[in-house]
């Protein structure tokens, strides 16, 4: 038996017990839609490079421009659209910006996302 095989159901039965547990757990549309753009925001390398370098060390623009090999405006639109999802935040020392990952959530399942790809 194949994969294509297994994948799908051939029988007309309905489990509404299953159903109607799912459905009363089921996260509200605006929930989801704000998952889905957390990983739209994800799915793009050069803001996973990014994320995986403030995953490491805090950092400031010109060293993640070195580091990436990209121009310090490219990483400043980047960091940009990742401050506004929540998922990087910084800190001001002098003249300085330093950036780092918002929180231990994002940490956790930016990690958990490696894991799971190079398992």
């Amino acid at each position: 038996m194949n994969n294509n095989e297994i994948s799908t159901c051939d029988c007309e039965v309905i489990h509404e017990d299953v159903i109607n547990a799912v459905k009363k757990e089921m996260l509200q549309e605006e929930i989801l839609m704000d998952v889905s753009d957390f990983f739209k925001v994800l799915g793009d390398s050069t803001r996973a490079k990014i994320m995986f370098a403030l995953d490491k060390r805090e950092m400031c623009v010109c060293d993640l421009a070195v580091l990436l090999n990209m121009t310090k405006s490219a990483i400043s639109h980047q960091l940009r659209v990742l401050r506004d999802e929540n998922l990087v935040s910084f800190r001001k020392e002098g003249k300085m910006v330093y950036y780092f990952l918002a929180d231990n959530h994002v940490r956790d399942v930016f990690e958990k996302a490696i894991e799971h790809v190079t398992e």
